[in-house]
């Protein structure tokens, strides 16, 4: 298996009184897409948010590139995290609604100010993924559809190269029309060699993309392996997800 970008050694998070990591083992190998599946409440999101430092681990270790960034005693601030490249798009998408679409590139450009600044480049590229944010460029990112946001939301994240990218249900609520756009964008930002773990329910995505798959139940990572092997084993699926991924196409 390709060489770990990210590894996670029996992490445990609290949040409050509750104990919603139990012991996570997870291994991203680099240049892939990791597929994070589970049922609702499996803890997928937890992890994500761990990983970025937004609720620190009360055990274990977090290592990116093997250098420790969370666990105890050695919880880097999440914009340190950000800082090592390392871009995080969350289910409620983390744009701002009052500025516009240009502003929130911006934003998330940590080399640029300015629009002028940015990368023309990369920006021409992400409006051949998304030629919708290059026509609503100046308007307000609140006026945008769901699936415009989302466009908006990854597009943030990839304003420029990041070596790791964590995304949290992208196609949630979206039409199919946009998933399969989703679903090409990230296909390239593989071919580019970007790190994704994606949390992700829709299952066609999950097989069109995944590279690795570790399935959460209970908060704790119960199985991991090769995607296509649990796409074309039912008897898993079903043991492990409670579903066929047949009937969800």
């Amino acid at each position: 298996m390709t060489a770990p970008v990210l590894e996670l050694d029996g992490v445990h998070t609290h949040i409050g009184a509750y104990h919603i990591l139990h012991g996570v083992d997870l291994v991203v190998p680099a240049g892939q897409v990791t597929m994070l599946l589970g049922r609702n409440g499996a803890g997928k999101t937890t992890t994500l948010r761990t990983i970025m430092g937004l609720w620190a681990a009360s055990a274990g270790a977090l290592r990116f590139k093997g250098r420790a960034i969370g666990g105890k005693g050695a919880q880097l601030p999440t914009p340190e995290i950000a800082q090592l490249g390392i871009a995080y798009v969350p289910e409620s998408m983390g744009i701002f609604t009052d500025l516009t679409v240009q502003e929130n590139m911006v934003l998330a450009a940590r080399s640029a100010r300015r629009a002028a600044e940015l990368d023309t480049q990369r920006l021409e590229w992400i409006f051949g993924l998304f030629p919708a944010l290059q026509k609503f460029w100046l308007y307000p990112a609140g006026k945008l559809s769901g699936g415009q946001k989302q466009m908006l939301a990854v597009a943030r994240a990839i304003v420029e190269p990041r070596e790791l990218l964590l995304i949290d249900e992208p196609s949630k609520g979206l039409a199919p029309s946009i998933i399969r756009n989703l679903i090409d964008a990230f296909g390239q930002l593989k071919r580019q060699d970007t790190t994704i773990l994606l949390v992700e329910q829709n299952f066609q995505m999950a097989r069109a993309l995944g590279d690795r798959v570790a399935v959460m139940d209970d908060g704790r990572v119960v199985h991991a392996g090769a995607m296509a092997e649990l796409a074309d084993d039912e008897a898993l699926q079903q043991r492990l997800l409670g579903l066929s991924l047949g009937a969800h196409q």
